[in-house]
């Protein structure tokens, strides 16, 4: 077992979510609340690198269980461009962990003064984006020190789970989000699915995922790049399969996250025909772990950031100092 800072923290992130789901259940049912009060007409996700990729995950999970739309913010439209959207029908998701970029910061205050309602959901509750957000849900993971976000993007994950479980009352998801410290506890023990000998002469990588497979590839290729020094792209599965899939020749190495959801047959359809295309299949998967299947690509990344740990060493990275990496990155 390793004693890296990120190995560890990773580690953590069970514990970590039953601190955050008990200290946070009155809080929720407050922001949940406001929410129907308000009936905001759409979603607009704010955040930046991994905080963006837990907005796609929060997309799939809101429009499948609330059936809002959500919309992606582009954070330089109020930051660089000085220029205001009209928010006014909207809820508006905030995702940081530092709650200190100055581009979020603009996107909040463009927020507000539209008239939209501001949810904020960050690590720092002394931070400025806590302070000027109307609510802020804690992801209370403590401090993270490895430059790699594990426990907090988890636990990010897990934050929204919880409001979107509340919010569309959808009982079997609550109880799924209850048991989630424990169903990431076997995920911890389950046998390791990337190895450094899979990917010992890989340079380049295309990784796919559909739905909320999709959602989580795309942290997993910024892993990958950051962690392991490895040239990883995410594509959905039925994306890539309009132009980037005559990029496989052999060889050509495929990290396959498959979720067992309404997207199962249609993604192993897509990884079959790459596979006779003659692209190597890495397989990423929960199989073990038996979950709602709204928390399983949690299964997934748990088990994922712990390997990805095992590759960067086995390449001579250090995995809690990636080269040219800062752990706070503020952007305008």
């Amino acid at each position: 077992m390793s004693n890296s800072i990120m190995a560890l923290e990773a580690r953590e992130a069970p514990q970590r979510i039953a601190e955050q789901l008990a200290a946070n259940a009155n809080l929720v049912e407050q922001i949940v609340t406001a929410i129907s009060e308000r009936a905001p007409k759409f979603v607009y996700m704010v955040g930046r690198g991994s905080s963006d990729h837990a907005g796609v995950f929060a997309k799939y999970l809101i429009e499948i269980e609330v059936g809002l739309p959500v919309s992606a913010a582009a954070p330089s439209i109020a930051s660089v461009y000085n220029k205001s959207l009209q928010l006014k029908d909207a809820l508006v998701l905030v995702i940081s962990q530092s709650g200190r970029s100055p581009d979020i910061l603009a996107q909040v205050d463009m927020a507000k003064r539209s008239g939209a309602m501001v949810v904020a959901l960050v690590n720092d509750t002394s931070s400025p984006l806590a302070e000027q957000a109307h609510y802020a849900l804690p992801l209370n993971v403590g401090t993270e020190k490895a430059v790699a976000a594990t426990k907090s993007y988890l636990a990010t994950l897990s934050a929204i789970l919880h409001l979107v479980s509340v919010w569309s009352g959808n009982k079997a998801l609550q109880q799924a989000v209850q048991q989630l410290p424990q169903t990431l506890a076997k995920a911890i023990e389950l046998p390791p699915q990337l190895t450094a000998a899979a990917l010992e002469n890989v340079a380049h990588l295309v990784v796919l995922g559909r739905g909320f497979g999709y959602a989580i590839s795309r942290e997993i290729a910024l892993k990958l790049k950051e962690v392991c020094g490895i040239h990883a792209e995410a594509f959905s599965s039925a994306e890539f399969l309009h132009g980037p899939v005559t990029l496989v020749k052999h060889p050509f190495t495929i990290v396959d996250v498959t979720v067992a959801d309404e997207s199962l047959s249609a993604h192993r359809s897509q990884i079959d025909d790459v596979r006779r295309r003659g692209a190597t299949i890495i397989p990423l998967h929960h199989n073990g772990v038996d979950a709602y299947n709204r928390v399983l690509p949690l299964v997934i990344l748990q088990r994922f950031y712990l390997d990805v740990e095992v590759v960067a060493r086995s390449r001579g990275i250090n995995p809690d100092a990636p080269p040219g990496l800062n752990k706070v990155t503020k952007t305008v």
